[in-house]
């Protein structure tokens, strides 16, 4: 069904959050899902990368963005982060009463689809080393042998947009490698980050290798939170980074994500809400600052996403 008239809060943006430029994958199926809706993307790229550092900081860090984002008038927040989901969306959810989706390793699909029994999950450590994957594994892993890899060092390539250099392509071979060795033909992209690294896995890992991702399934579970169908019309989208905005800027050119050139790389004041360059937000409390003229478009794909598996609620 379409989005209800007298929902007051229809016309407000979903906040879309990672700790940095992975979460753009997610927000690319979220528009082709439900195109209509408007996003607020949060780029937490200063604090980036979260899965190697001490989780207590991460898990206050994603409370706090949850909170300014919330604040800041968000109907609903897409935690598009798997280190940030498996440390604070369950603490978010009880701070909070508006729709919340967060991201989890997609491995009860991945299990459904190997041949050989062996599933490789690619993931940060705060991911891998997670009670909430450790959980996953004892409720879908019968049978199948579940390898979990930490691959330090992919962020920080995605982050400077090295997707497929030289550098990038020795850290994949070095992280499938155990992997692929052990008999491994289905491959979980456990990091939002990973999914812009596809192609260059998929050259190195082989036809015979299946990789999965939950991004559809996320963009399938925010219609059912939000009770909806189909929307007409397209939404507006706005970007904010705690970091080098202008490396947000270029990120999204250099990937086709603006689908146009969109003028100088002109950036408001920190936090800066559409048309009021320099007023304090939320977000700009915690030292955002959004890129101004980034506009409504966005296009483009991170990569064959594979199966529709299903997220955290």
């Amino acid at each position: 069904m379409a989005e209800a008239s007298g929902d007051r809060t229809a016309g407000a943006p979903v906040a879309v959050y990672d700790s940095g430029f992975g979460g753009l994958s997610v927000l690319l199926a979220l528009r082709a899902r439900l195109p209509a809706l408007s996003y607020l993307y949060v780029a937490d790229s200063g604090h980036a990368p979260y899965g190697d550092r001490d989780p207590q900081p991460v898990r206050e860090r994603a409370l706090a963005v949850a909170a300014a984002v919330f604040a800041q008038g968000a109907r609903a927040l897409v935690v598009a982060c798997n280190t940030a989901s498996v440390l604070a969306a369950a603490q978010m959810r009880q701070r909070h009463a508006q729709p919340i989706v967060a991201m989890e390793p997609a491995i009860k699909p991945a299990v459904r689809l190997t041949r050989s029994g062996v599933v490789l999950v690619l993931a940060t450590r705060s991911t891998v080393h997670s009670e909430a994957v450790a959980a996953l594994c004892r409720a879908h892993g019968a049978g199948v042998r579940i390898l979990l890899q930490a691959c330090p060092g992919l962020v920080e390539q995605v982050e400077r947009g090295a997707c497929d250099d030289a550098e990038t392509r020795a850290l994949l071979e070095r992280h499938l490698a155990p992997g692929l060795a052990a008999g491994a033909d289905t491959i979980v992209l456990g990091c939002t980050h990973y999914a812009f690294l596809a192609p260059a896995i998929r050259r190195l890992a082989g036809p015979g290798v299946t990789l999965v991702e939950p991004s559809p399934a996320v963009a399938a579970q925010l219609a059912r939170r939000l009770g909806i169908a189909a929307a007409e019309g397209r939404g507006r989208l706005e970007f904010h980074s705690s970091g080098d905005a202008a490396a947000l800027r270029a990120f999204l050119a250099g990937h086709d994500l603006l689908g146009a050139a969109t003028g100088p790389a002109g950036l408001a004041a920190p936090g800066a809400a559409p048309g009021a360059a320099g007023s304090a937000t939320p977000l700009g409390d915690l030292g955002f600052v959004r890129l101004a003229g980034a506009g409504d478009r966005l296009q483009g794909s991170a990569g064959d996403r594979g199966p529709d598996p299903a997220p955290t609620r």
